[in-house]
Order: C-alpha cells, then sequence, then structure tokens
C-alpha cells in the first residue's frame, strides 16, 4: 500500500487538487483508494462533497484520542464513501487544536504513521493531503508517506518555497533517521505554450470611426497595445519555461498540468475532474501523473 504525501507549505499550489484529481484516475482504473485529509481547511473534504460539519467524527478525534482523557478513534472508524469511489477520513476545522498537543509528545513526527497502520490492507493507495503549513501535520504526512509529491504554481516564490522544504526534510532526517526526498513535482496552472499571434486590425478613417461609435461596436484594440501584449505574454511563457528547467533540475519526475475552469467546477460538484470532464486536457495530464504513480510500491 503506497502512501503518497502531497506538500508544499505556501498555499494555492495546487495540493489538493492534485490529491483529489490523481485519486480519482486510480479509482478509474480499479483501486482501492483513501483521502486521508490532514488540513484543517478541510479542502479535500469538501471536493469530495462532503461538507465537514456533517460528520460527528473526523481527523481531529482519531488524533486527539491518543491522548489521555480522550476516547480512542481508529482511522477506520471515521473513513467514509463518496460519490467519487473515493474514501475520505474527514477533516475539520477543529483539527487546529490538536497540533499544540503534539508538540507535547516526544515521538509526534511518527503519529500519522501509526495511525495508518491499522488500515494498511484495506487500500492500494493512501494519498495525504497535507495543509500550506510548515508544522506538525506537514511533517506527520512526510514521515508517514513513502512517496512525496510537491506542487507548484507559477509564482517565483512557489520556487523558493522548495529551499524551505528541502529544511524540514533535513530535520526529519534529523529527528526520525528518515530520508525524505520528493519523487515528483506537479507544476499546476501551467502555460508555456507559444501564445497566439494576436490579429491586428486597423482603422480605415474618419468615416468607419463615426459608423462605429453610432452603432455601439467596440473599438479595436490599438496595434501598438496588440503588440505590447503579445511581448509580455512571450515573456511570461519564457519565464515559465526557465522555472520549468529549475524545477526539472531539482526533481526526478516533473509533469504539468494547465489551468481549466472545468477543474474548479469539478471540486465545487464534488467530483475528481476525471469524472466530471473526462475529455479536458488537465485530466489527461493527470492520467499520466497517475500512470506513473502506479508504478511506485
Amino acid at each position: 500500500m503506497p502512501v503518497i504525501a502531497f506538500s508544499h507549505h505556501k498555499g494555492g499550489t495546487g495540493k489538493t487538487t492534485s490529491c483529489l484529481n490523481i485519486a480519482g484516475v486510480l479509482v478509474d482504473a480499479g483501486k482501492k483508494v483513501l483521502v486521508v485529509d490532514c488540513d484543517p481547511q478541510a479542502n479535500a473534504t469538501m471536493g469530495l462533497g462532503v461538507f465537514p460539519d456533517s460528520q460527528k467524527q473526523n481527523m481531529y478525534d482519531v488524533f486527539m484520542g491518543i491522548f489521555e482523557g480522550f476516547p480512542e478513534v481508529l482511522l477506520r472508524d471515521i473513513i467514509i464513501p463518496t460519490e467519487s469511489g473515493i474514501d475520505l477520513a474527514p477533516s475539520n476545522l477543529d483539527l487546529v487544536g490538536v497540533e499544540p498537543s503534539l508538540y507535547t509528545l516526544d515521538e509526534r513526527a511518527t503519529v500519522l504513521r501509526e495511525l495508518l497502520v491499522p488500515v494498511a490492507g484495506a487500500y492500494d493507495y493512501v494519498l495525504i493531503d497535507t495543509p500550506p503549513s510548515m508544522g506538525q501535520f506537514v511533517i506527520n504526512g512526510l514521515v508517514a508517506a513513502d512517496h512525496i509529491i510537491i506542487t507548484l504554481d507559477a509564482g517565483i516564490f512557489a520556487l523558493r518555497g522548495i529551499d524551505a522544504l528541502e529544511a524540514i526534510f533535513s530535520d526529519i532526517e534529523s529527528m526520525v533517521g528518515k530520508r525524505v526526498s520528493p519523487e515528483m513535482a506537479i507544476l499546476t496552472r501551467w502555460q508555456s505554450d507559444t501564445p497566439e499571434p494576436a490579429v491586428v486590425e486597423r482603422e480605415t478613417g474618419f468615416f468607419t470611426s463615426l459608423v462605429r461609435r453610432l452603432f455601439k461596436v467596440q473599438e479595436p484594440v490599438p496595434a501598438s497595445d496588440l503588440v505590447k501584449n503579445t511581448r509580455e505574454k512571450e515573456q511570461e511563457r519564457e519565464r515559465m519555461l526557465r522555472m520549468e528547467m529549475m524545477v526539472r533540475k531539482k526533481f526526478r519526475l516533473v509533469y504539468t498540468v494547465p489551468f481549466q475552469s472545468e477543474i474548479y467546477e469539478a471540486q465545487q460538484r464534488g467530483l475528481p475532474l476525471s469524472q466530471f470532464a473526462p475529455d479536458t486536457e488537465a485530466t489527461r495530464a493527470y492520467k499520466k501523473i497517475a500512470d506513473e504513480v502506479m508504478r511506485w510500491r
């Protein structure tokens, strides 16, 4: 049962989106998949169509169940099926209250790993969605994982954040003796293709301009502005390509996923993209990623 953690301490890099959409492709391939939501924001929970406050028990209860004075709640006690076919260990905002308690434990980094042991034989894959932070839930996810996927968006801060993650990896090795080495990076909302050439319209004189104003025809974008926009798009494309090259130097496997509105529409519907919009370019990108994940043991 490979355990896969999705991580980046910066928000908005596509951790939850990647987690859910890879899980969807795995389920479509006939695999038994569990998503463990370790983010108090509960985005993975909501992204699978579950309202966080609708569940009597969640990951808060599982974590707190290891402490004296709290009832023991096993991970299997909170797992629920979802419409997508993905099983879910849901989260809730209450999970915020767990972290201070974890700091009282000497073996705090291995709590999640131990909690996963009883369900080890029930799933082909366990996917852990971690929060955008550098706290104990991220560390627990990384320690519990057999494989780690880093997600990055197009912003420069996501790339710089890799250095901070590498510091966490080093700390984990010092604390628990486990070498943490991410195997894959996913570049989300990626637009590195060449922009289409701008079509430049030219004014043909006063009469044309008058007719446009009388009939409220939208004025064409000036040629100079179109050229400027094209130049800016080309510069942005070149920046993203440079960033992609830098990421490929750090990670053995790098995949890109384009921006498409269907990704967010699918999350609002509570379904992975492969089930909501199976013919999109982003769906095909996640299928390629899932094909690689299915080689992992």
